[in-house]
């Protein structure tokens, strides 16, 4: 599978590198491809380098004002003009999509993934890694949406939440009826 991760490039302390590197291994154990913005640094160096030790394969989706940061040597590397070209890339890219820890940016690469699986544009399934209970104000919300009336379909369709690392390939696998 190509699975696209949405996460952070800051550098982060153990809590958050630990379980992203453990997620990233298995990713790479089961043969996959690793389809995330092409950072070399901070967290997405962290997972790009538990894919390839592990055997996994690279593709780098960046932007064209971040492409001094990208990873060299991967084994495919595209170089989008602006952000917006740069998420429709990684999904289109991607047969699946774990959220890991991050900031505005991964918000809104989640926010844009979840929009379309709302309304039926894609099927894909969407994991959100929720590493040292990051996640659980969003987890939160999105079940007062739920119950509020706010989603249209209900919130299981729309997003797993994983709460170990483990969880998010083994949740993928099963979804795409891969072994």
């Amino acid at each position: 599978m190509n699975i696209c991760v949405f996460l952070s490039a800051a550098d982060l302390d153990g809590r958050y590198t630990g379980p992203a590197r453990d997620s990233a291994r298995l990713l790479g154990k089961g043969a996959h491809t690793l389809v995330w913005g092409g950072s070399d640094v901070g967290l997405m160096k962290v997972v790009a380098d538990g894919v390839e030790e592990a055997g996994g394969r690279l593709l780098g989706v960046s932007v064209q004002f971040l492409a001094a940061k990208a990873r060299p040597g991967v084994d495919e590397m595209v170089v989008a003009k602006d952000l917006a070209e740069r998420k429709r890339l990684l999904l289109e890219k991607a047969d699946a999509v774990v959220i890991m820890v991050g900031g505005t940016g991964t918000l809104d690469e989640a926010a844009e993934i979840l929009e379309l699986k709302k309304h039926g544009h894609t099927e894909k399934p969407v994991v959100l890694l929720n590493t040292a209970g990051f996640y659980d104000g969003l987890k939160a919300q999105f079940g007062r949406m739920e119950d509020e009336g706010f989603l249209p379909r209900p919130l299981t369709e729309l997003v797993f939440f994983a709460e170990e690392p483990a969880g998010a390939p083994a949740y993928l696998e099963e979804s795409l009826g891969v072994a």
